[in-house]
């Protein structure tokens, strides 16, 4: 799923990048206006980008991971029914 998340990313970024281009590039020369809207459309997808790449799908492991305190992650285990290798 993280890959998938990441080609997700990459595409909307390459698409953003690819707005400006043609923005400034090729569609100045015929309206300005448009090459302007291009751009505010371009200026939201960032945003958007990073909130797809970051966000947890229901398979990902995130609530089990150790905290990195012994005797948290020892008591969490045994609320959960799990035995931790010592």
């Amino acid at each position: 799923m993280y890959a998938r998340r990441r080609h997700v990313y990459f595409a909307m970024m390459g698409t953003c990048i690819g707005l400006f281009v043609l923005a400034w590039g090729v569609v100045r020369l015929w309206s300005v206006p448009a090459a302007v809207g291009m751009c505010l459309a371009a200026m939201v997808i960032p945003p958007v980008a990073a909130m797809v790449a970051n966000r947890r799908g229901p398979e990902d492991r995130w609530w089990d991971d150790p905290s990195g305190d012994p005797k948290s992650d020892e008591w969490w285990d045994e609320l959960d029914g799990k035995k931790r290798p010592r």
